[in-house]
Parts: structure tokens; sequence; C-alpha cells
């Protein structure tokens, strides 16, 4: 049975940690294997805590009243030297709960209010992002937003524009743009819930 033998921490940042691993294959041969993670200590690394508690959030929320509009953000990020459309999204700070973190995030990123729909544990509990790679796991928190975008509470690494997208804007932005993976699948979502966007969530 394929295991992990040993776990070496090799960096000692604020918000995210490279962790190089012994590791052993199914057949028992050893080899290395690296990992980010959210965990400032060793203890605090998933394999170790066995919890699932989101280390981040993103936010599904549509615009206005007609809800015909979803929020989304045009986001610079480094490991691209690029731009991608993402959802809002931040970490989850020591102590906050989820959907606190989410209604924050909103407001620093786009200005704007949001208010939560309540849904199923099983559709906002969270998820892995990209396991390969991290541990870290994401919640999805649902709503609707008000309010006048703003850019005033944006840290000075983050550059981004915020976009309140229709559907043809959505159809385009699938084709075209760069996204990421769960904004991605939901706005095939919103493109095709024309009635209630968030009927899924009712199953």
């Amino acid at each position: 049975m394929s295991k992990v033998l040993n776990v070496k921490k090799e960096t000692e940042n604020t918000h995210l940690n490279f962790y190089a691993m012994e590791a052993e294959d199914r057949k028992g041969q050893t080899f290395p294997y690296y990992m980010a993670s959210r965990a400032k200590k060793m203890e605090d690394l998933k394999m170790n805590t066995r919890n699932q508690q989101p280390d981040g959030v993103a936010v599904y929320s549509l615009y206005g009243e007609k809800k015909d509009r979803v929020v989304l953000v045009r986001q610079y990020r480094y490991t691209l030297n690029d731009f991608i459309y993402e959802f809002p999204a931040g970490l989850v700070e020591p102590g906050e709960d989820y959907h606190q973190a989410a209604i924050r995030e909103m407001q620093e990123e786009t200005g704007l209010k949001l208010q939560v729909r309540p849904a199923d544990k099983m559709y906002e509990r969270a998820y892995y992002t990209t396991i390969g790679m991290t541990d870290e796991c994401c919640a999805l928190v649902f709503g609707q937003t008000m309010g006048t975008v703003s850019r005033k509470g944006l840290e000075d690494t983050e550059e981004l524009e915020v976009v309140l997208a229709d559907r043809e804007e959505v159809r385009r932005i699938l084709k075209e743009e760069r996204a990421a993976v769960m904004c991605a699948y939901m706005l095939m979502h919103f493109l095709h819930d024309t009635e209630d966007p968030f009927d899924f969530l009712k199953g």
C-alpha cells in the first residue's frame, strides 16, 4: 500500500509553505514527493489532522434583484504572469466562520454586500482544490450581492477588476478566456439554469 514515510517542512512563509516527503509506492519503492500547504506547522497538515476544515472560501454570487449577472473578478496571478477569471475568494482567518469570510472577502475585493443563501452542507462543505500538489481545501458559498463596485479594500498585492457578467459575457469567457476550474463549472450552471440559477441547490 502506498504511504508517506516522512515529511520535512522546507519554508517558513505566512500563507503557503513547501513540504518535502519521502513516499513509498504500492510496490514498496521509495521516491521523493513534494507539496504546498496552508499549514504553518507539520501537525496541521491534513494528513495529520484528518479534518477537512476550509482553508479558503470562494463565492458564487448573483448580482441585483433580477439575479441575471454573476459576480466575477478578472485577477492578475503571479503563477501565470497574466489575468484569469475567478470568483471573489480568499483565506478563512483563524477562528472565522467561512460564511463570514465570504462576506468579508466579497466586501474587500468588490465593495459589494453579500447576502448568503442557505444551502445544504453537501454543497458548501470544503473540497480539495489541486490535490496532486496541495492539501488545500476550499468551501463554496452562495448568495446575492447588492451595492456599488469599489476597489478600496484591495491589498497592494491584489490587482483585479470586478466583472458583473451576464449570460452573453459568461459564454464568451468560457469560450475565449482563462478561468479557474471551480469558477468555470459554476458558470456552466449559470449559463443553463435560466429560470432559477440556484435551482440546483434544491436537490
